[in-house]
């Protein structure tokens, strides 16, 4: 298959740390097509071999085992292209859909994608002069990084930009997390095993916990982020996508539009906030200095480029419930935060205790753990007898167990990066791992409540150490259900 791939943005953060060394670990698996053209698009005047170097020079900086070779790097290397654009400017548009057409021997490739690694302000932009210059004909797909608006008023601008010029099936939103390894693994976890599904609702489920954890701070970015927050970075697209593929009802096939189908229900079934609801069941927090991982760290308000006052939140832990039959009554929480105890994202299904325990030391125990990061597996937490005499009050007592299922050990063959996994994806023509325009949409609408309350409210949020695992409010909202963290538990 023959494809170009024009990444605007191609200088920026995104394109060279995440985009370009996961094009790069394709080609050494051999899954990038080799009849194929990367053209990298920004504003400064280069050649193609001053951006092969510029590149090169960034990639000694990626982490060990994914560093190409010299042979490695100039085999890649050959597929990297540049061009200068200004993105205001139409004509530029048409030189780009010239070079697209006219300038590959063979005529055009099969496939374009054209990929918005940019500032999201320039996306309607973007989006406008693509479909006014004829770049969005059927060969054409186009890619969309989040943060996909501010709010729901701008995600439906753009949405309605691209429909303008592209169909739905044309534009891929993405979102790294479905790319991981462990969330594809959950789809497999919950629809190919009969094992779960009978144990999969509120009768068996006492509760469900989705952690998001970073140990970074905001680093130089301190800029943006406090235009953003940790709710618009993380909740509003990661944790709530993960929530839907945790509860979403088994979809009728493994098409693209059958599974979103039913991570849309999920989100139209999500209890709505109110102000009430707001202040009982959301906790957001703002790190202060502390120590992470034995080193001493600023807090949030003396980063670089964040404003003295600021009232942006690092951190956001909320309960919710998903309001249908298979769900009524189980709390879902969601948490996600900069700064703290360690990078450690995962999902833990707790299980309802037995109804009568006949064991000393059988209760609060069975959970599964989907761990996504820094490794992914699977824990089965159990309880089993010791083998031993230990018994209590005239009872055997149990201790707990854990089956762990380590991916990397099961399968050892080199694993696929979240980013390669969906650009291989876009090439392909896959859907499935990519956001609808209306589950996007639906996700804004649950969200901005909370937005609208804390506008309204004017008070700071709470601080927590850095280093730490939030505020103390955060164990106290599960903790009134009678339920605690894991890392508590």
């Amino acid at each position: 298959m023959s494809f170009d791939l024009v990444l605007f943005g191609g200088t920026g953060d995104l394109a060279w740390r995440k985009l370009l060394p996961a094009l790069l670990q394709a080609h050494r698996h051999g899954t990038l097509p080799p009849d194929g053209r990367i053209l990298a698009v920004a504003r400064d005047e280069r050649s193609d071999d001053d951006y092969r170097a510029f590149i090169k020079e960034r990639f000694a900086n990626v982490e060990e085992g994914k560093r190409p070779s010299d042979k490695e790097f100039a085999d890649f290397a050959a597929m990297l292209h540049y061009r200068r654009m200004d993105l205001s400017q139409p004509e530029h548009y048409a030189g780009l859909r010239q070079w697209l057409e006219h300038s590959r021997s063979g005529g055009p490739a099969q496939t374009a994608v054209l990929y918005m690694a940019t500032s999201p302000h320039l996306f309607l932009v973007i989006c406008a002069q693509l479909g006014a210059a004829g770049l969005n004909g059927p060969s054409v797909r186009v890619v969309m990084e989040k943060p996909l608006g501010h709010d729901l008023k701008s995600a439906q601008a753009i949405n309605q930009c691209t429909s303008s010029s592209f169909a739905e099936t044309q534009a891929y939103r993405i979102d790294h997390y479905l790319g991981k390894p462990a969330v594809q693994n959950l789809m497999a976890l919950r629809f190919g095993n009969a094992l779960f599904e009978p144990l999969w609702r509120r009768e068996s489920i006492a509760n469900i916990q989705i952690t998001l954890a970073e140990s970074l701070g905001v680093g130089t970015r301190g800029d943006y982020y406090d235009q953003t927050g940790a709710l618009r970075d993380m909740v509003q697209n990661h944790a709530l996508q993960l929530l839907t593929m945790i509860a979403m009802e088994p979809p009728a096939t493994s098409d693209a539009d059958a599974v979103r189908d039913e991570k849309l229900k999920v989100l139209k079934s999500l209890r709505p906030f109110t102000p009430e609801t707001v202040a009982r069941d959301v906790v957001r927090g703002q790190y202060r200095s502390g120590s992470v991982n034995g080193q001493a760290v600023p807090g949030y308000l003396d980063e670089v480029k964040v404003p003295a006052y600021s009232h942006c939140e690092t951190f956001v832990a909320l309960r919710t419930e998903v309001q249908n039959w298979r769900w009524a009554g189980v709390p879902f929480y969601l948490r996600t935060g900069k700064r703290l105890g360690s990078r450690d994202s995962q999902i833990v299904v707790n299980f309802r205790e037995v109804p009568h325990p006949i064991f000393a030391g059988s209760t609060g125990a069975n959970k599964l753990v989907i761990k996504l990061q820094p490794e992914d597996g699977l824990e089965l937490h159990l309880l089993a007898a010791t083998g031993g005499r230990s018994v209590t009050n005239g009872r055997e007592k149990l201790s707990p167990v854990s089956l762990d299922l380590d991916f990397d050990k099961a399968f050892p063959t080199e694993r696929v990066g979240a980013y390669e996994r969906l650009l291989m994806d876009v090439l392909a023509g896959r859907l499935n791992l990519f956001v609808r325009s209306d589950e996007q949409e639906q996700a804004w609408r649950w969200v901005e409540p909370i937005l609208e309350a804390w506008a309204q409210d004017g008070s700071s949020p709470r601080s927590y150490t850095a280093g730490s695992w939030g505020p103390a409010a955060a164990s106290a909202l599960v903790a009134r259900d009678g339920f605690a963290w894991a890392e508590e538990q």
